[in-house]
């Protein structure tokens, strides 16, 4: 279970510390910073790609000129089993207006994807999600979405362009995203957790997934927490 600092004044200064990481949405940092030694089982930079990330996300909207687009790095952290932070039973209302719990899906693994209607990486690597989600569907594989900054109209034609069948929670507020302060905050959109059958984070993806490195990784713990 997430819990917040004790606190109440720390607590406030990390939120408005996250709200602001969140707001800027910097580069991505190398995932190994800050990740307790021994926690890590590899931490990979390759591959580079095109974020969102430079400037305020909500600047970046369908009507804006992308300018707020930078180059990025994929950035992926896989912790060893069983060593990950636990995810935050984070809820909320997804696109068509149903109340969905992340709570729900335990026992199963979850891809917990970060995105925007807005962001050119998120649409570049959305067939890739779609195609993953169909493919580990009989395998006990759940995907959940985070819509961030955006709105339910545009996010639903994302999603009926891209064939999208699994839910997204809207986080319009980043209220979801920040609930992550203390275990692994998005550090860019799209962001991309994997989350075990217990609970635990197993990966995270900074960046834009391709469909045969995070089949891999989906397939590695599967097998791993089966």
């Amino acid at each position: 279970m997430f819990r917040l600092p004790r606190s109440p004044r720390r607590t406030a200064h990390v939120a408005r510390a996250t709200r602001a990481r969140l707001a800027r949405l910097p580069r991505p940092a190398r995932s190994a910073s800050g990740v307790a030694a021994g926690a890590v089982l590899a931490a990979v930079t390759a591959l580079a790609t095109t974020g969102c990330a430079g400037g305020a996300i909500g600047e970046s909207t369908a009507a804006s000129n992308g300018k707020s687009f930078v180059a990025g790095s994929y950035d992926t952290t896989i912790y060893a089993r069983g060593s990950g932070p636990v995810s935050p039973d984070v809820n909320g209302t997804t696109l068509t207006g149903q109340k969905l719990a992340l709570a729900d899906y335990r026992g199963d693994v979850v891809v917990l994807n970060f995105w925007g209607s807005w962001c050119g990486p998120c649409r570049q690597e959305a067939p890739a999600l779609a195609a993953l989600a169909r493919h580990f569907r009989s395998r006990g594989v759940r995907f959940l979405g985070v819509d961030i900054r955006d709105s339910p109209a545009a996010a639903n034609a994302f999603e009926r362009s891209f064939q999208i069948s699994y839910p997204s929670l809207n986080d319009p507020g980043d209220e979801i995203a920040l609930a992550f302060q203390s275990t692994v905050p998005p550090a860019g959109i799209p962001t991309t957790l994997v989350i075990g059958r217990t609970g635990r984070v197993a990966a995270r993806i900074v960046g834009q997934v391709t469909y045969s490195a995070l089949g891999r990784l989906i397939a590695h713990v599967s097998a791993e927490t089966a």
